[in-house]
């Protein structure tokens, strides 16, 4: 049955951790990095349209709508399916632009999974996740739903068993954008790589969080307050630090300490996406 009246989820992801192990001839960075999606994130509404277009109900401030992520991603399903149907997005948002915790490429791939079955065209994941790819390298990992150790430009995938486990995730008030870090002459882009099957929970570090934090020093001071509790590392290109705890009170102590100037939030790490958690997947 489809119920246009579900509110679809766009969860936030961590990067475990993020290594640049070297570049592509057309200037795309390899990446290696593990995903993780935390109970924590945007959410999406869709209503059916008569007319044919899709609509943004709720733009951003300073987005273009035409340019928003959602908007694109359903306009991307409809070009490579053929589809004409409309719809009025709705989104409210809860995580930071320019935070690494790839808000918009949740939303882009929230849009397609939820149009995909509103619509009834019931593409593969693996096909969502092409259409997703040009969208941006994060969205084919909120298609694929799962946690996993990703390589390439962050686009093909392992499955990760991971512990249970808890997030303090500080947001700086400062948007850090993506292009910005990799275009730095001092960002480190040859870190040897790994098998997917070497990676353990805990090893490894964030080859981009160096740079952040030399151009954006507020950045460095929301680490170095989490690293007292921990192995804090930056999410991303950044502008968001988390470090992991072992369990639900322990993280919301941690949180209790949060000095008044900075802000963020508490999250559980999730095995899967939560809309196949809806659909039973």
């Amino acid at each position: 049955m489809i119920d246009w009246h579900r509110a679809w989820p766009a969860p936030a992801k961590i990067n475990l951790f993020l290594h640049v192990v070297g570049r592509r001839a057309d200037g795309y960075h390899l990446l290696q990095t593990v995903f993780r999606f935390l109970d924590f994130g945007d959410t999406l509404r869709c209503e059916p349209r008569a007319d044919g277009r899709i609509v943004l109900a709720t733009p951003l401030p300073g987005v273009a709508p035409e340019t928003d992520l959602t908007v694109r991603a359903a306009t991307a399903l409809r070009a490579a399916t053929g589809a004409t149907a409309g719809v009025t997005l709705h989104l409210e948002k809860r995580l930071p632009m320019g935070g690494g915790l790839g808000g918009g490429s949740s939303d882009a791939a929230t849009t397609l999974l939820a149009l995909n079955r509103l619509w009834r065209i019931n593409l593969t994941s693996p096909q969502l996740q092409q259409i997703g790819l040009a969208l941006g390298a994060d969205v084919p990992i909120f298609v694929h739903g799962r946690s996993a150790f990703a390589e390439g430009i962050g686009e093909r995938f392992a499955d990760v068993r991971l512990p249970s486990a808890w997030y303090l995730v500080l947001v700086p008030g400062v948007a850090v954008p993506t292009p910005e870090i990799f275009r730095s002459p001092q960002l480190r882009r040859d870190t040897p790589a790994i098998a997917a099957s070497d990676w353990r929970p805990g090893s490894g570090h964030n080859d981009l969080e160096p740079v952040a934090c030399a151009l954006y020093p507020e950045v460095g001071r929301h680490l170095d307050w989490l690293r007292r509790y921990g192995d804090a590392r930056m999410s991303g290109s950044g502008a968001c630090c988390f470090v992991e705890f072992v369990d639900e009170a322990s993280a919301r102590t941690a949180f209790a300490a949060l000095p008044a100037d900075m802000r963020g939030f508490l999250a559980a790490g999730l095995d899967r996406h939560p809309i196949q958690a809806l659909a039973g997947e």
